[in-house]
């Protein structure tokens, strides 16, 4: 409505602007002609009583015809001359614009069109200006999807060769000629059972992240209690936390708050984001997981006490397939995808999701909005949601 409204407001102007040039025109044509109308007449007077005659003002002078003809003649070229003149800068401006549409359809989308003044041809030039920019930007977008897909598969090829290429060596030894005693028998079961549970994480991750990251799974949105949700979630990993020997708390300034949202992808979210606290904060003995709710966003905070993550590397953590080079170890286990997969689902949400990491903890913080609409199609940022954010 407001985009149709503007337009004809602009085309008004233009038509307006039209209407008077050619008023303008029609009055100087109409100068012109009484200019003429006095000069000539006393002009063919002054031949006809003088020597210095000549046949054209002795013919203008006696046909009144051909002295109409003469005036509407002047008139007309008159109005022509005046109105192209005052239409000259339109005319220039289409033709930088009819240039610039060549240019791009050669393939020079690095082309752009000076927007002057404010009506439908600075329009027409800004929007194509518009045009340009969102097919720059739609084909860096492919080729970043191309650059992702190669690193994705060149990923996933290194990260499941190794522990498959473990696991089928382990097995050649258990099924060689060479007979192995029990002990070394059931070590090695032990191996290739956790390099099989390994595997079996990878590949669910992957299946999981390709399904968000290329828009494979629809939301099926709901009310949530969130504080509840998470206080399931920290029961149910209790054995996890006493493996590591790990303490846990649960802090929240409400009791309750629902919250509309995927219960399922929430529960992923949170999940990654627990697993990976307990794997690399097992050195600060407690995880804290922190609630603040307001009446329009949800802040959720999960903080571990391992070592500091380097400042620079802060940015990187929730790239598919980065972990930190302390993580790289057998003890960790990580696949790098599940901070990918939790940032997919945050931006599903129309959420943020950031982390911080000093002395005092790394804080993973997830932000939601209480009201999610999933028939949104351009989420704003929360920033602008709201002011305490």
């Amino acid at each position: 409505m407001k985009n149709n409204a503007r337009k004809s407001d602009l085309s008004h102007r233009y038509h307006t602007r039209v209407i008077a040039n050619i008023i303008y025109s029609t009055l100087v044509a109409c100068l012109i002609d009484v200019f003429l109308v006095t000069n000539l007449n006393m002009l063919a007077e002054y031949a006809q009583r003088s020597e210095h005659s000549s046949a054209l003002l002795n013919m203008v002078g006696q046909s009144d015809v051909v002295v109409v003809l003469v005036y509407v003649l002047i008139g007309i070229l008159a109005f022509a001359v005046t109105f192209l003149l005052l239409q000259e800068k339109s005319a220039a401006y289409i033709g930088r614009i009819s240039d610039a549409v060549e240019r791009i359809s050669e393939g020079d989308l690095n082309t752009q069109v000076e927007v002057v003044g404010d009506d439908e041809f600075s329009s027409m030039a800004s929007n194509l200006n518009k045009m340009v920019e969102d097919i720059r930007r739609l084909m860096d977008k492919e080729r970043e999807s191309e650059r992702t897909k190669n690193e994705l598969i060149t990923n996933v090829a290194h990260d499941l060769r190794t522990p498959l290429t473990s696991i089928i060596g382990y097995l050649e030894l258990l099924s060689g000629p060479v007979k192995l005693n029990e002990e070394m028998q059931k070590k090695y079961l032990d191996i290739t059972y956790k390099k099989s549970k390994r595997l079996q994480k990878l590949i669910e991750d992957l299946f999981g992240f390709t399904k968000l990251n290329y828009g494979k799974i629809s939301m099926k949105v709901s009310k949530v209690d969130i504080v509840k949700l998470l206080s399931q979630m920290l029961e149910e990993f209790y054995p996890n936390f006493m493996e590591k020997n790990l303490a846990y708390e649960l802090q929240s300034n409400v009791t309750a708050k629902v919250i509309t949202a995927d219960g399922n992808l929430l529960a992923r979210l949170f999940d990654n984001l627990i697993n990976n606290a307990i794997k690399y904060g097992s050195e600060g003995k407690k995880i804290i997981v922190k609630v603040d709710a307001t009446d329009t966003v949800v802040t959720v905070s999960v903080t571990n006490f391992g070592y500091v993550i380097p400042k620079e590397e802060l940015p990187l953590l929730f790239e598919k397939f980065y972990r930190v080079e302390q993580s790289r170890s057998v003890n960790t286990g990580g696949t790098g995808l599940g901070l990918a997969i939790a940032k997919n689902i945050v931006d599903m949400h129309g959420g943020t999701i950031g982390v911080t990491s000093d002395l005092n903890g790394t804080v993973f913080t997830v932000k939601l909005k209480v009201d999610f609409d999933i028939n949104r199609e351009n989420f704003g940022s929360l920033e602008d949601y709201h002011e305490a954010i």
